[in-house]
């Protein structure tokens, strides 16, 4: 960093800029128990349209069987291609030929072996299906234009507990996401409020997803091949301030236990990689639900997906997700609180998904840990050792490491990136060319930052967990670059500063400013209610 700008900076109150310090919200978990991600299994990836009574039937029998539904995986979701055409009243048919007896029997199976059973739909008229498998009884299978009555008939008369809401036939008529979506979570309220409700948009939909939804897709479809796994993965990696309240990001259904060709693409992943694959869903809290047909699942993909270590980071109350601390090389560095938030245990996963060999040379400051550091590795059941200083390790082609570490003391952060930010109005749906985004930024601390803040008063960043052990003075030096011209408004408890002394070039530099935090958890805020803020790289935090 460079040009080091030191200011006196004029502190104001809602006047100045009320829109941006206007009630803060804590966007956390704050500590409590919330629910977990959903756990189970799904029949797209093996089966695609071809499924039918006795497959669905057989799968949830197996699921029992082989200790899947005691390790924790209680949904058995009819994924797309159980329906026919709907009657002259609009109702919708089951196909007679893949469920003759109808859909009423394969649940009440399901819910005999105490498990719960999910269905599909489109938020449009036609379903992916009727597109990609050119399934003829797909189209007009979709809810648009019957949402009350397909809400009556799945979890009325049928009796189904989830849905995933795909989006083909939304997209192709170019409906509004938002729109359909909460229309649709209205008329299933109708019916039953208790329903889990899936969103398959492809992408991160925005955060008005979180009042209607119990989880989102942000991405495109998995197949089973390792650049498909390092996509999906690429694109949650930033995802972390949106899953909270006992709602995530879904990283789509796993494509562990593929060892030919798999019916969604790929060959299937190695060993290793399907290590990588379930670690990072677990430490990533993402939905858990096995996409291979479990009659030929390998014995070891079994024994990975029933890692009771690696679950419970899934299922750990606190319902976090891993964020970035440390991206160097190629190789991440991902942590979370788990057990108890600001705790002495941590969850860490190092990640290689690079072609080559990376070594990690990670400090304990960095995971805010003092002193000696416990470590112990999830997959293979090991104590490694107690550490000090740094852990080092290396780690071969697409590999990933999974670890519990209980350090002797909890430090005080004094790092923020912005990829860590709540950004209210952010979305992946590419509509708007200068939406707030995370972006790369090679000369970035994480190599990345936070761009297209302000130019309304919603369009602010939000860190809602600045800790302060005891509260008081410091000073805050926010790294940015991109301030000619622009204005940032840093709102710190509702107490809002304008700062104008920001350099008049496009290079990345600092600032620094007096900032008073309370004891515990501060909500800091940065926008521009009516012109363009710097782009954002991170803050530091340092008691005067």
């Amino acid at each position: 960093m460079k040009n080091k700008f030191y200011i006196l900076a004029t502190v104001a109150f809602s006047l100045l800029c009320a829109s941006c310090a206007e009630t803060q919200v804590n966007h956390s978990n704050s500590g409590k128990s919330v629910p977990p991600p959903l756990m189970g299994w799904s029949s797209w990836n093996a089966f695609r349209v071809d499924i039918s009574e006795d497959i669905i039937k057989n799968q949830a029998d197996l699921m029992v069987e082989k200790g899947l539904k005691d390790a924790g995986y209680l949904n058995v979701n009819i994924d797309d291609g159980f329906f026919n055409e709907r009657d002259s009243n609009g109702n919708m048919q089951a196909n007679t030929t893949r469920f003759p007896n109808g859909m009423k029997p394969v649940v009440d199976h399901i819910h005999s072996l105490g498990m719960k059973a999910g269905i599909y739909t489109d938020a449009g008229n036609n379903t992916c299906g009727s597109m990609a498998d050119k399934d003829h009884a797909g189209v007009g299978a979709g809810i648009y234009g019957h949402e009350e009555q397909d809400a009556q008939l799945y979890f009325g008369d049928w009796g189904f507990d989830f849905i995933k809401i795909d989006y083909c036939g939304g997209s192709f008529l170019g409906l509004d996401e938002e729109e359909r979506y909460t229309s649709i979570r209205k008329s299933i309220d109708k019916v039953n409020k208790d329903v889990s409700v899936n969103i398959c948009r492809w992408a991160f939909p925005g955060t008005w997803a979180e009042n209607i939804a119990n989880s989102w897709r942000i991405s495109g479809d998995i197949n089973a091949h390792w650049n498909s796994l390092k996509y999906v993965v690429g694109k949650n990696l930033y995802l972390s301030a949106y899953a909270r309240n006992g709602h995530y990001n879904d990283m789509d259904m796993m494509v562990i236990g593929f060892r030919d060709s798999c019916k969604v693409g790929g060959e299937g992943l190695t060993p290793t990689e399907e290590e990588v694959h379930f670690g990072l869903w677990c430490i990533m809290s993402s939905p858990l639900l096995i996409g291979c047909n479990l009659a030929t699942m390998p014995e070891s993909s079994l024994q990975l997906v029933t890692n009771k270590e690696l679950i419970a980071l899934n299922q750990d109350p606190l319902g976090r997700q891993a964020y970035v601390v440390q991206h160097e090389n190629e190789g991440y560095v991902l942590v979370k609180d788990i057990e108890q938030q600001r705790g002495n245990v941590r969850a860490v996963a190092l990640y290689n998904p690079s072609d080559t060999v990376c070594t990690f040379s990670v400090p304990f400051s960095t995971l805010e840990f003092g002193g000696n550091v416990k470590v112990r590795d999830l997959v293979k059941h090991n104590d490694l050792g107690t550490f000090s200083g740094t852990f080092e390790q290396t780690l071969p082609a697409h590999s990933g490491m999974f670890l519990r570490m209980e350090g002797e003391t909890r430090l005080e952060p004094t790092l923020y990136e912005a990829e860590w930010a709540y950004l209210p109005l952010y979305n992946d749906l590419g509509k708007n060319s200068k939406g707030i985004v995370y972006s790369y930024d090679g000369q970035a601390s994480g190599k990345m930052k936070v761009g297209f803040i302000g130019g309304q008063p919603e369009n602010y960043a939000e860190w809602s967990e600045v800790y302060s052990e005891k509260g008081g003075r410091y000073n805050m030096t926010i790294n940015y670059s991109f301030g000619k011209g622009r204005q940032l408004d840093l709102t710190v408890n509702a107490i809002t500063t304008r700062i104008n002394a920001l350099a008049d070039d496009d290079n990345h530099h600092q600032i620094t400013v007096p900032v008073e935090l309370k004891p515990g958890y501060n909500v800091i805020r940065m926008c521009n209610s009516y012109n363009w803020a710097p782009d954002i790289d991170n803050f530091t935090l340092a008691k005067e």
